[in-house]
Order: structure tokens, then C-alpha cells, then sequence
């Protein structure tokens, strides 16, 4: 088959760790698979020469870029459309929102293939004005017209768009994120060696975060904590990965706490590093406001890894509360504090916790299980 993958950047995040995996997986089965993208700019890292090295076709399009502008989405509206002319694909698969509501009028326009949509996590959410989530719920209730099927990365998402009125329940699929699951369940680093390369003394109880520094990811809630549980428990460590625009003001609120000792940042790791800093931790603690389902809680169970985190969106699918790991209502520092506390005095619970998980995740998150997944939705009638 010919099929087009369309996102807005190719930023180190998990819709386009997602979005490459696929593309590859496709690529290696003997589909013609174009891969088009806007400018990847900003502090999080680019995945494009991932992307150049993957086989297929890359076209970028300077148009489309993240923030909405009418000038701009408009001319990368008519040049998908020219693209999509040009290519004659036989299935059209979107990823992000913008790209997702430009790309499927698009496709519908020129009459393209099937029209496929991947919601990694929804635009709107409480933490935006009314009006902005109005807006968001009004283009993409436009765009589910326009396409046959949308693929969503937990079942919480599908919940979330079927009740704001976006589709009919028979265009949604559940197809979780998948990942390269070896790396994670044989990484390359055990558990010293990955304390050794941070600095991080080997008797500390290490607790973790993988996640952009950068609103609505909990960082802040992890620090209102952070001075009492150190205080009750000294050998508390925290190793927070990743970049981003808050992280001069975290470590400067961490410096000014007297806590700088207790925290190491690594900056931007790329993924393919990932699986040998895991190991560092004990806990992944991922108290995020708002996700689709985060990549971060399987790729710390399948490392071994117990975690906590706040129960949104599709968090509860993978961290299912005193089974694979600990839940806490987004918002309550003081159980999240609880949370952190009981896995750190409680090293039996750790494995027991992430041992489960493992197993959840060995075969539920493994990329080829996904690609096999859209291989076969990709076959499946037009809807329109």
C-alpha cells in the first residue's frame, strides 16, 4: 500500500516515537510509506534524523507549524492537498491535532484513501479557558466527518472524544503505543552501573520522572514535597530526565530549598538512551495532569521499575492501583508524598508492583504488536 503519515514535529515526545516506530514497521513490510512533517523547533529535542534514516520518504513542510496561524495553516492546507494529489496514498494516517484537522480536510477534499486519525492525547482539558475548548471540540468534531477511522492510544480517550461528540463509536480502535520492548527488558546498564554514569551514590532510594519540564507535568507538585520526605527518609534521591522551559526555575527553587544534593537532572536523553538510565531508579513517580496514555509508567515497568501515578486519562490502563503500581487523584500532593513514601520504605512492594507490570506490558506495548494492529485497520472498508 502507499500510506502517508502526517505530524505536526518531530520533537523528542511520544506521539513521534510513535509515529517513527510506525513508519518504520510499515517501511520494513514493503509499504511505500511518506512521512511528512512541519520544523521541529524547540528545547525538546529532535527525532529528525531518526526519521532521515528510516528508509522511506521524509517531505517537510514549512507551514506546518505548531502554533495556529492563518496564513500558514491555510498554505499547508493547500500544499497537503497538492502532496496528496501528487502521492494517490492509500491510506492517510494523522497524528496531533493540528496536523489531524488540516491533514484530514485535506485528504477528504482530494477524495484520498482511507482516512485514519491517531488521538495521543485530545487538545482540550480543564486546564484551558471555555472558550479555547470549545474551539478545540469544534474542529475536531469537523475533522471525525472527514475521516473513517480514529485510532486512540487508551481507552480513556476514546471515552473523553465519544462524550465531547466527536465520531461514532464505530470508528474508534484502541491500539496502544507501542515501543521497542528488548531494549527495556535487557538494558544495557544494570542498576550500579546507571548510578555510577549519574553520580548517584549506589544507597540512595532513587525516585524518578521522565517527562518534559514544562506545565501540567507535576514537577512542582513532586517538590512541594520534596523537602519533608527528604527530611523523614535522607537516603531519597530524585532523578528527573528530560528538558524544558521550567527547568531554570526548578533548579533554582531546588537550590534555594537547600535540596540541590538530593536532585540530579540529566537534560535531554535521547530515547534510544533511555533504557540504560532507568535502571537508576527505584520508583518513577509521574504526576501528570494531562496524557493520552504516558509511554514513561511501561517503559519503567517493563525496566523493572515500580511506579506511581496521578490516575488521568489513560494512566489507569497501565498503573492499575495496588496491582502494577500506586494511583493518586491529579491534584493531592499530600497522598502523592504518601504514595513515594510507602514504595521507599517498602522494597517488597517495588518488585511485587513491577513485576506485574512487566508482564502487563511485555506484549502490550511492543511496536510490532501495533503495527500489526494498524496493518490489519488499514485493510478494513472506508466508512465514508
Amino acid at each position: 500500500m502507499k500510506i502517508v503519515h502526517l505530524i505536526t514535529r518531530l520533537i523528542v515526545g511520544g506521539a513521534q516515537e510513535n509515529t517513527l516506530l510506525t513508519c518504520e514497521g510499515l517501511h520494513q513490510r514493503g509499504h511505500e510509506v511518506t512521512l511528512i512533517t512541519g520544523p521541529s523547533l524547540g528545547p525538546e529535542g529532535s527525532l529528525e534524523a531518526r526519521a532521515a534514516a528510516g528508509g522511506y520518504r521524509v517531505v517537510h513542510l514549512p507551514s506546518m507549524v505548531r502554533n495556529p496561524h492563518p496564513v500558514d495553516d491555510f498554505s499547508a492546507y493547500r500544499a497537503l492537498k497538492k502532496l496528496f494529489s501528487e502521492l494517490k496514498p492509500d491510506v492517510v494516517h494523522t497524528h496531533s491535532s493540528k496536523a489531524g484537522i488540516i491533514g484530514r480536510a485535506a485528504a477528504a477534499r482530494v477524495g484520498a484513501g482511507l482516512i485514519v486519525h491517531t488521538i495521543h492525547g485530545l487538545a482540550f482539558h480543564p486546564y484551558q479557558s471555555a472558550p479555547i475548548n470549545k474551539l478545540w471540540i469544534a474542529l475536531e468534531r469537523y475533522a471525525a466527518r472527514r475521516c473513517d477511522y480514529i485510532v486512540c492510544v487508551a481507552d480513556a480517550m476514546t471515552r473523553q472524544a465519544l462524550a465531547a461528540g466527536i465520531g461514532e463509536p464505530r470508528q474508534y480502535s484502541t491500539i496502544y503505543s507501542g515501543m521497542d520492548v528488548a531494549p527495556f527488558l535487557h538494558p544495557p546498564r544494570d542498576r550500579a552501573t546507571a548510578r555510577h554514569a549519574l553520580g548517584i551514590p549506589q544507597d540512595r532510594i532513587v525516585v524518578g520522572t521522565l517527562a518534559r519540564l514544562q506545565p501540567l507535568k507535576g514537577h512542582d507538585d513532586i517538590l512541594k514535597m520534596a523537602g519533608q520526605l527528604i527530611a523523614d527518609n535522607p537516603q531519597l534521591h530524585f532523578l528527573w530526565i528530560g528538558d524544558g522551559v521550567f527547568r531554570s526555575r526548578l533548579e533554582q527553587t531546588i537550590a534555594s530549598d537547600g535540596l540541590t544534593g538530593h536532585f540530579t537532572f540529566t537534560g535531554l536523553i535521547p530515547p534510544a538512551d533511555v533504557p540504560g538510565v532507568l535502571p537508576a531508579m527505584d520508583i518513577l513517580a509521574h504526576p501528570s495532569y494531562r496524557e493520552g496514555l504516558p509511554r514513561a509508567l511501561p517503559q519503567a515497568l517493563l525496566s523493572g521499575v515500580a511506579v506511581i501515578a496521578y490516575d488521568c486519562d489513560g494512566a489507569a490502563e497501565v498503573c492499575r492501583n495496588h496491582e502494577t503500581g500506586l494511583l493518586v487523584r491529579p491534584g493531592d500532593v499530600n497522598a502523592l508524598g504518601k504514595a513515594i513514601a510507602a514504595l521507599a520504605d517498602d522494597a517488597a512492594l517495588r518488585a511485587t508492583l513491577a513485576a506485574k507490570g512487566r508482564e502487563l506490558c511485555r506484549s502490550q506495548f511492543d511496536a510490532q504488536v501495533m503495527v500489526d494492529k494498524l496493518d490489519e485497520l488499514y485493510r478494513r472498508p472506508s466508512l465514508r
